[in-house]
């Protein structure tokens, strides 16, 4: 696919995508989120890619939605929401399904959906310069972008309906307390922070890490038992990988595994 509202690179195994429409502060309309779609599927299906970054051009992760085309198609709201809501909520299921690491790199303001986007991804880096707002209501909206599954699961429901009902902006340190975010760091030393972070997770032993993140999914909708189950199941299927021998044999040898992601 011809990329033009992001932008799509790979260096070895670390794929990045960049929202890239700065002028509105990568605010997301349909073609920015058949792009995404489109990418996270590259991502997804590219085995040589054993982790992702999010991230956004410019002073900017994402405003969330373009609210200048929800005046733009006022009279076809419903369907124009509708086709918006149903890709970018594709993306956000093959985010959480895929079997690699995805890092949100906030690089600024995480609005609305943008703060919907990055909570979805596995893990947070957050540059101190960066913002979280909900921003919703300010519209007289709901949230949509899987933020009413992962905001409460994340922060607790009481500071979740708080973020919602005031839009309160958090700092990324801020953030980082409340559970939102597992690094702030310096504007200076984000690229680096958020480029070491892939690298190290690029290294692991993927296969291992995308079946971790499936159990965890899984678990809030599972009894105990059922629980105990998936992972007998799950590390039984990670024993039988090449990944699990080379693991146990440096193990065993006292020196670092060089982990491939594959069977």
């Amino acid at each position: 696919m011809e990329y033009r509202e992001l932008i799509y690179a790979v260096k070895g195994p670390v794929a990045t995508i960049t929202l890239n429409r700065p002028d509105c502060y990568n605010a997301m309309n349909v073609r920015m989120v058949e792009e995404l779609f489109e990418a996270a599927l590259a991502c997804d299906e590219d085995p040589e890619v054993r982790a992702v970054i999010l991230t956004g051009a410019g002073q900017a992760f994402c405003a969330g939605g373009d609210v200048r085309e929800f005046i733009e198609r006022s009279e076809t709201i419903s369907h124009y929401l509708k086709r918006l809501l149903t890709l970018l909520h594709g993306t956000i299921s093959r985010i959480s399904r895929m079997s690699k690491p995805v890092i949100a790199g906030v690089n600024g303001v995480a609005a609305g959906g943008g703060m919907s986007l990055a909570m979805a991804c596995d893990l947070v880096v957050a540059a101190y310069s960066a913002r979280f707002t909900m921003a919703y209501s300010k519209i007289g909206a709901t949230p949509d972008g899987s933020s009413t599954y992962f905001l409460p699961r994340l922060v607790g429901l009481r500071r979740a309906l708080e973020l919602i009902y005031t839009n309160r902006v958090l700092t990324a340190k801020e953030g980082e307390a409340w559970g939102l975010v597992n690094r702030a760091v310096p504007d200076a030393e984000f690229a680096a922070t958020l480029n070491a972070l892939a690298t190290e997770l690029a290294a692991g032993p993927t296969l291992a890490l995308g079946r971790a993140k499936r159990l965890l999914l899984m678990s809030g909708q599972e009894s105990l038992e059922t629980q105990m189950e998936n992972e007998t199941q799950f590390i039984v299927l990670s024993s039988q990988t090449a990944d699990f021998r080379e693991g146990v044999k440096a193990f065993t040898e006292k020196r670092r595994p060089l982990f491939t992601g594959h069977e």
